[in-house]
């Protein structure tokens, strides 16, 4: 188990871990991206118990978990260029992580619309995938989708992550219950030299 916190970077894709100051930054683009967020939300079902209430109480939560092991919650921040520095284009949480016989972890993202369709969340998805095969040493990691959203089914396509079936009213998102398609990837179908590689190879035309 590597000890939290941990940064990953690529180029100008930077995974850093989840802080309360980052809080304006996380509202302007929540709110700026709130329509195009809402079909794919989480939503909490009928009887669930609803979890932090505010931002403070959520990154302290989601701390508390990647300190035990249990999670690697962090914020993905881009580098437009032009001077403009670092901002937080979308979220990527592995959790939970699984250790024992499992030694496994589901890991899901979202995205600002302004900067989707630009390998920022594939090169997420891969930095966070590398840390988890050969830094946490996990077996398995388990990425789900709903199947409307081709977007996200792109990412796993450009990684490789195999699709393993579909589960039934999986998740309560934006209202209801839907059905996710599950995509897998184990550490012995990872690239040899790993997904970052792979990925920095196919976008310069290797």
């Amino acid at each position: 188990m590597t000890a939290w916190p941990v940064a990953l970077r690529e180029g100008a894709v930077w995974l850093r871990p989840i802080r309360a100051r980052d809080q304006k930054q996380w509202d302007q683009v929540r709110a700026r991206n709130r329509d195009w967020l809402a079909e794919w939300e989480a939503t909490l079902p009928p009887g669930g118990r609803p979890g932090p209430t505010s931002f403070r109480g959520f990154v302290r939560m989601v701390t508390r978990q990647a300190r035990r092991g249990e999670a690697l919650p962090w914020l993905v921040w881009v580098d437009p260029g032009g001077g403009a520095g670092w901002r937080v284009a979308g979220q990527l949480t592995v959790s939970p992580i699984h250790y024992g016989s499992a030694n496994s972890a589901t890991l899901g993202y979202w995205i600002d619309q302004g900067f989707a369709g630009r390998g920022v969340i594939p090169t997420a998805v891969a930095l966070a995938a590398d840390f988890c095969f050969t830094e946490l040493g996990l077996h398995r990691i388990e990425i789900a989708i709903r199947p409307e959203n081709t977007k996200s089914l792109r990412v796993v396509d450009k990684l490789g992550f195999r699709h393993e079936g579909c589960r039934r009213a999986f998740l309560h998102i934006n209202g209801d219950w839907r059905d996710h398609e599950i995509f897998v990837m184990l550490a012995e179908e990872a690239p040899a030299g790993g997904l970052v590689a792979r990925w920095r190879q196919s976008r310069h035309g290797g």
